[in-house]
């Protein structure tokens, strides 16, 4: 994909995830409905119309070990699968996932996505948060840029998103901001010489990791914003590269 681009095209991607919102249960449903259990609320998103020919990132329900969980495979390719909420109040999330295939190219196969470039800027998997952050506290370029994807897009943006990403070219920890957008902020938990092919357990504060990462706007002893939407992400159309992960087990902590 055109690197200059992505910016306004990320943007309008997280757009259309309020294009089909409905008032769903506080709690986030299966991932990977059970045997006569009900449709899952969760569904995919992929970049708005004009960029239809970037190939969608595959989600599909299938066994690892024994075990239901959702597949994410990329292949030059971008995707969401997106859960939305009613505005909820940030709490401690959950969730379990592995990493097959890390991004690797086709060619020599070696891994080479870098979260920190533009060039680079793809994930394997990732988690990540939305939250109803008020636009009075975004600077005024980014509320400008933000403006304009809104208006183009006719969606309410989110005005901050929070990613947990497993990313095998950088050490576990590294955090800060999209190279394309501040609207979205990084962690990386699971980082360079993490174990493949083995389930992992997150369980993160999103509140305090707000906090943490968007500090710059949020005012002293202002409360973090409700939560907006939760969705697994990954993509390859930056690097052209390709990965397999898996993810399970996601939800709210009480």
């Amino acid at each position: 994909m055109n690197p200059r681009f992505k910016p306004v095209s990320a943007l309008l991607a997280l757009g259309l995830v309020w294009g089909t919102a409905s008032a769903l249960a506080q709690n986030l449903s299966p991932l990977v409905p059970g045997d006569g259990a009900a449709p899952s609320t969760w569904r995919f998103v992929g970049f708005p119309k004009s960029k239809a020919d970037i190939p969608h990132t595959r989600f599909e329900a299938a066994v690892v070990q024994g075990e239901r969980a959702l597949k994410v495979s990329t292949r030059a390719s971008y995707g969401t699968w997106v859960h939305d909420l009613p505005k909820v109040e940030p709490a401690r999330l959950q969730w379990r996932w592995r990493l097959d295939q890390p991004l690797t190219s086709d060619k020599g196969g070696q891994v080479v996505a870098d979260i920190q470039t533009k060039a680079g800027d793809d994930a394997a998997l990732k988690v990540c948060v939305m939250f109803d952050h008020p636009l009075e506290r975004v600077p005024f370029g980014q509320r400008t840029l933000l403006r304009i994807a809104r208006s183009v897009s006719g969606e309410d943006l989110p005005a901050a998103t929070l990613c947990y990403v497993w990313d095998s070219g950088h050490p576990a920890g590294l955090q800060g901001p999209n190279p394309y957008s501040q609207r979205v902020r990084f962690i990386t938990l699971q980082g360079k010489g993490a174990p493949l092919a083995q389930w992992q357990t997150e369980s993160r504060d999103v509140a305090v990791d707000f906090a943490k990462l968007f500090a710059d706007e949020l005012p002293q002893g202002a409360a973090v914003p409700p939560v907006r939407a939760v969705l697994i992400g990954a993509d390859s159309d930056n690097t052209g590269s390709h990965s397999v992960g898996w993810v399970g087990a996601i939800g709210w902590l009480p």
